[in-house]
């Protein structure tokens, strides 16, 4: 945790992914976040089984606190209102239009609180043809071409495994929000940081894009599989190993001199057809037919030390199971462990933010169960008793 966080009040009216990552980031520096959830909870927990919460909620709301409110009754609404008079910052990720249906508008709550920033998360942003259309991390891997650039050239696209849209949104929104408090010390006013998940990606396929200009008029698949989304480099492929699978890419001539010798087919370095990279990409089959040629014969363990030791960039590919338990990650604290009183002791998301000043260690809270700080956080920053906060949470008669 920073110290110059500790004052920072965040208001996190979040679900799913994209939000609460922001907000997580927020909470792992040592910012106050307060989730403002409706009174049900957010939509992440309706994916409980039995009275535990679901692992992902427990993942991604660690040192978080939790407060409950219906924002469309008067009390809701005022009692948010005037903790957006307190807040330094808020994440909002809902569908779009919702505040404003609610007489939110992000616009009037910046007018409210000039010192605010605002981090608004979005499918598809407040502008341009997609705007109102809702979105996924599946819908918005579809519209941004992830979905279509990933496969086989002879199958059919395919989603990418991680909810990789959800958190670059959630990301990036934590970057602008702050770049918008860094803005707000030489100004003093706050401002409306908005991030669509939809714009992220497109920095992601330079590779593929860029093989639209780098070979024009080439008939290039949309999919590439394993291989190079450009079909520019050579090896640039998972290879079957005798026990799974390796990935395994020459970036350069030395990393392909060195794969070469430590594979046992040293012949090929003089071979005109693997001359230079381009030549290499010419003939990218052959290459990856002498690559697996080698690699199936061999053991991951037996695969590593040799390129391990020859400095060719490789990784073995992880199954779940072995994440799961990555001693890396865990050395990192990139992986943490807590106690949860129904869950058992769970892996939680850990700060991938290493900063110089913070103490590796530092204890984690377990995430919050709907409004489980309501009388604490409303009585310290609006002076509530606790049967007036407590009676915020009570879903009025007829709903």
């Amino acid at each position: 945790m920073l110290k110059s966080f500790s004052n920072l009040i965040v208001l996190e009216l979040g679900h799913i992914y994209n939000g609460p990552y922001c907000g997580l980031l927020f909470a792992h520096l040592g910012a106050e976040v307060i989730k403002v959830e409706p009174l049900g909870g957010e939509r992440l927990r309706t994916r409980a089984r039995g009275d535990a919460d679901p692992q992902e909620f427990v993942m991604l709301n660690s040192n978080k606190k939790s407060i409950a409110l219906d924002l469309k009754s008067d009390d809701g609404k005022e009692t948010f209102l005037k903790l957006v008079d307190r807040a330094d910052v808020l994440i909002e990720n809902y569908a779009p239009n919702t505040l404003e249906r609610l007489g939110l508008a992000l616009e009037s709550l910046l007018e409210r609180n000039p010192r605010l920033v605002i981090a608004s998360g979005k499918g598809y942003g407040s502008s341009g043809p997609y705007s109102k259309m809702p979105a996924m991390d599946l819908t918005v891997q579809a519209m941004s071409g992830a979905i279509g650039t990933t496969g086989f050239a002879d199958g059919p696209p395919v989603k990418t495994g991680p909810a990789f849209t959800d958190f670059s949104g959630g990301i990036h929104l934590f970057g602008g929000a702050m770049a918008a408090l860094f803005d707000r010390t030489l100004t003093g006013a706050g401002q409306i940081v908005e991030v669509s998940m939809h714009d992220t990606i497109y920095p992601m396929l330079t590779s593929a894009l860029s093989a639209l200009y780098n070979q024009p008029g080439d008939q290039l698949p949309e999919r590439t599989g394993n291989q190079h989304s450009g079909l520019a480099i050579a090896p640039y492929n998972v290879y079957r190993a005798a026990d799974g699978w390796l990935a395994i890419i020459c970036a350069s001539d030395h990393h392909w001199t060195r794969l070469a010798k430590a594979l046992g087919f040293a012949e090929a370095i003089e071979d005109p057809r693997f001359a230079d990279p381009v030549s290499r990409a010419e003939h990218m089959d052959e290459i990856d037919a002498l690559v697996t040629g080698a690699t199936s014969k061999l053991t991951r363990a037996e695969i590593s030390d040799l390129l391990g030791n020859a400095g060719v960039p490789f990784s073995p590919v992880k199954t779940l199971r072995e994440v799961d338990q990555d001693p890396h990650l865990i050395e990192r604290e990139m992986i943490r462990f807590i106690d949860h009183p129904e869950n058992g002791r769970v892996p939680v998301v850990g700060n991938p933010l290493k900063m110089s000043t913070q103490q590796p260690g530092a204890a984690l809270s377990v995430a919050p169960k709907v409004g489980q700080d309501q009388a604490e956080v409303l009585g310290r920053l609006l002076g509530m008793n606790e049967r007036e906060a407590e009676a915020l949470r009570t879903v009025p008669l007829g709903l």
